[in-house]
């Protein structure tokens, strides 16, 4: 019935297979760009808060009450506690003396870290 409105030639409904994987790159960047986002401030989050909540109830929290959906929500939350996580547990190469420039502890094998921040101004805190 509408079809002399909006004849096929006009609106194809198949893009080109080469528009198809351009829109489909441009479509992944965005996503990615959207959960970078998400992390940094999540990251911020459990930093502001660090004397107030733990890690995991600060990524909880932010996803809560930025109302984060899933899947993107459990994307999030795991890619921050990765970022955490990078400081907790050090590289083959940070072990072996610190090779790739990363940040090291007093003794040079060991990562700066950040979750003990957390804990030394809770403890502070409480004193």
């Amino acid at each position: 019935m509408l079809r002399w409105l909006f004849p096929e030639s006009i609106f194809a409904r198949k893009l080109e297979p080469a528009a198809e994987r351009r829109l489909r790159l441009a479509q992944a960047r965005a996503e990615e760009s959207v959960i970078r986002a998400h992390v940094d401030n999540a990251l911020m989050f459990v930093d502001t808060l660090a004397e107030d909540l733990s890690f995991d109830r600060a990524i909880d929290t932010y996803v809560r009450v930025m109302g984060v959906s899933e899947p993107l929500a459990s994307v999030v939350a795991t890619r921050a506690l990765v970022v955490l996580g990078q400081d907790l547990v050090p590289y083959r190469r940070r072990a072996r003396g610190g090779e790739d420039g990363g940040p090291t502890g007093d003794d040079g094998l060991k990562p700066r870290l950040r979750l003990d921040e957390a804990s030394d101004a809770r403890a502070r805190r409480r004193a």
